[in-house]
């Protein structure tokens, strides 16, 4: 099963705008993920309706970050590209009369639930500026 990587992705997008001044283009971004430009354009689109960052039209255009780091969080990243679940594991529904598959996904959805809830909290603790500082930290 193939992994959701988008929260990593544009996670590492934004650090790296904010260490290059703000502005980055499709084709740098392309290059650090190892993907097209067509794609990097489709994701970051999430970013944009979010008002974290702007497109820059034109033959220098490429994206503007809107905002400080210190005023974003992993969660806000996360909301943002519109996960319908942080986990791929869930629950059966073949037989919704079966007193036995009502138990399991009964007991299934409260552990997801409550997994899911500590995820978020814990992403909305972690700030991107604190990332920043990590990293800086780390190439000193």
């Amino acid at each position: 099963m193939q992994r959701d990587t988008r929260l990593a992705r544009l996670v590492h997008v934004l650090i790296h705008m904010h260490l290059r001044g703000g502005t980055t283009t499709s084709e740098t971004i392309a290059q650090m993920l190892h993907t097209q430009p067509s794609l990097v354009r489709r994701t970051m689109a999430a970013l944009r309706e979010a008002g974290y960052v702007e497109s820059i039209v034109g033959p220098r255009g490429g994206w503007l970050l809107c905002c400080e780091l210190g005023d974003l969080t992993v969660r806000d990243i996360y909301a943002a590209i519109a996960h319908k679940s942080a986990f791929a594991i869930g629950t059966a529904n073949d037989n919704p009369a079966c007193p036995v598959e009502f138990a399991v996904s009964r007991f299934l959805d409260d552990a997801l639930s409550s997994a899911e809830d500590a995820l978020l909290q814990r992403f909305a603790e972690m700030r991107l500026s604190a990332v920043v500082q990590h990293v800086k930290a780390s190439t000193d």
